[in-house]
This record gives structure tokens, C-alpha cells and sequence, in this order.
């Protein structure tokens, strides 16, 4: 059943969307269902997102989305209350999937990394910015290396109409196959 066939359902499903370490592509992407989402609206409950300007992780959350690795010391505890909270979670995308990009660090570690943008060419020697920022971790992780993930959706970035059918899916009360439409790198 569609949504726009089926009924509007007594509570609305509480969705949430969360961007870790990654380039907010899986979010565009989500915005890339553009009419799909008003469509969707009359079901779900937007209640976190950094498309909304939330600033606690709310409790009592059905579906939260994950954008990106976890790549940061504040990442670790957000990601875990993130999976308290949550009934299904989403690693959306490959850096959510994989780790993807931001793990093109972990060969070299993050001192390296900081030398090769901040010290290794003359012209661009400056301090390392450290005021008001988290500290990396010396190893990106993929989201399910640190907590438990229900549903992998992979794609740089997933499709729209890749994320539209998830969602619609769980909307309807079954497993999506998610291999029928996205894979890594697409």
C-alpha cells in the first residue's frame, strides 16, 4: 500500500535524521524526494534532524537515519543515546555503511593527516584549530562497529527513491530489500 493510498494512521511514525562524519549528501538526497516528502507527512513525525533546529536527541524515536562515520570523541556518546532512543536505526549511505571516506585517514592516523594540511606546505603553515572542536579518533568507524544498525542502506549518496522506499516500506510494516535499489558507490 502506498502512502498516498493508505489511511492516516492514528500516531505518526517518529522519524529522526542524524549527520555524523560525512558531506550531508545522504541528506540532500533526502531532500531530493522533494513532492515524496509532502506525501509522507501526514505519517511521520520529523523530531530531530539537523534540518530542524532540535538540540536534544529526543527519547521514544521509531526510525532514525544515520548519515556518516563516527570519527570524533562526541560522536561515541551521541551515537549510543542516539541507539537507547531509537527502535530502528538506519546507517544511511556508505560512510554510515562503511566508514567510506572519512576512514581514508586511519592508515596515516590523525597527527599525519594534521602535519599534511597544516605543516607540510610552507604557504599553509597555521596553527591546528582545536578551540571548540572535537578530537579525532585515531580510527573512523563504521556506525556498526559501535552500536547495534537494523537496516544498512548503501550509496554515495543512496538515491531518493532509494530512501522514499525504505521509508515507505517501514511504513507499511515490511522489511525493505534494500538491494533492489541502491549499492555502494551509487
Amino acid at each position: 500500500m502506498s502512502t498516498q493510498q493508505a489511511e492516516k494512521p492514528a500516531t505518526k511514525v517518529r522519524l529522526a535524521t542524524v549527520w555524523l562524519d560525512g558531506c550531508s549528501g545522504c541528506h540532500m538526497s533526502f531532500l531530493d524526494m522533494d513532492q515524496r516528502l509532502l506525501d509522507l507527512a501526514p505519517f511521520i513525525e520529523l523530531v530531530y534532524s539537523p534540518l530542524v533546529d532540535r538540540k536534544e536527541f529526543p527519547e521514544s524515536v521509531d526510525v532514525t537515519l544515520v548519515e556518516g562515520s563516527v570519527s570524533t570523541d562526541e560522536d561515541i556518546p551521541k551515537i549510543r543515546k542516539i541507539r537507547k532512543r531509537t527502535k530502528i536505526l538506519i546507517a544511511l549511505g556508505d560512510c554510515a555503511v562503511t566508514g567510506n571516506v572519512p576512514t581514508m585517514r586511519n592508515p596515516f592516523g590523525t597527527e599525519a593527516v594534521f602535519d599534511r594540511a597544516y605543516n607540510e606546505n610552507a604557504q599553509l603553515q597555521r596553527q591546528k584549530p582545536t578551540l571548540h572542536l572535537p578530537t579525532l579518533l585515531e580510527r573512523v568507524r563504521p556506525v556498526h562497529e559501535v552500536v547495534k544498525v537494523d537496516l544498512f542502506v548503501p550509496g554515495c549518496p543512496p538515491p531518493a527513491d532509494a530512501i522514499h522506499y525504505v521509508i515507505s516500506e517501514l511504513l507499511a510494516g515490511r522489511t525493505p530489500n534494500v538491494g533492489s535499489v541502491t549499492r555502494f558507490g551509487r
